[in-house]
């Protein structure tokens, strides 16, 4: 259940942003998933991973 609120998250974070790129998309994923890893008390590195992921797909769909 986190895991699917931590991807609607960052997909909606990254979606307000205009004009991302893949790079700009990654960077913004990957810290907001470290953010809400520590937050929770996961592992800030899977958080950060799936995150940067996350990140870099949407920015190369919204760009």
């Amino acid at each position: 259940m986190r895991k699917i609120l931590l991807s609607t998250l960052l997909v909606a974070c990254a979606v307000n942003m205009s004009a991302c790129s893949t790079l700009r998309g990654a960077a913004i994923g990957g810290a907001g998933g470290a953010g809400v890893a520590a937050a929770t008390g996961k592992s800030v590195e899977k958080g950060a991973a799936v995150g940067g992921v996350g990140g870099a797909v949407v920015g190369t769909v919204v760009d």
